[in-house]
């Protein structure tokens, strides 16, 4: 959700942005400043998208582990 809110330009001093930001960079790890292309959507794209594959990944192995 916050790729979107980025790429689309939403106000970013609206509450709602801010709440899914507060949530989005914790979530992000290490992530964000990884690629730096020079292009700010394309860098938002790319180092939150892998954060989000990273937990993909991550809790598809999790959910894996409590299955068996």
């Amino acid at each position: 959700m916050y790729i979107l809110l980025l790429v689309l330009d939403a106000d970013q001093t609206n509450r709602y942005f801010q709440f899914i930001k507060s949530l989005a960079e914790p979530l992000a790890l290490f992530f964000p400043g990884l690629f730096k292309t020079g292009n700010a959507d394309l860098d938002v794209v790319l180092n939150y998208g892998l954060a989000a594959i990273f937990w993909l990944v991550v809790s598809g192995f999790v959910a894996r582990l409590v299955a068996r």
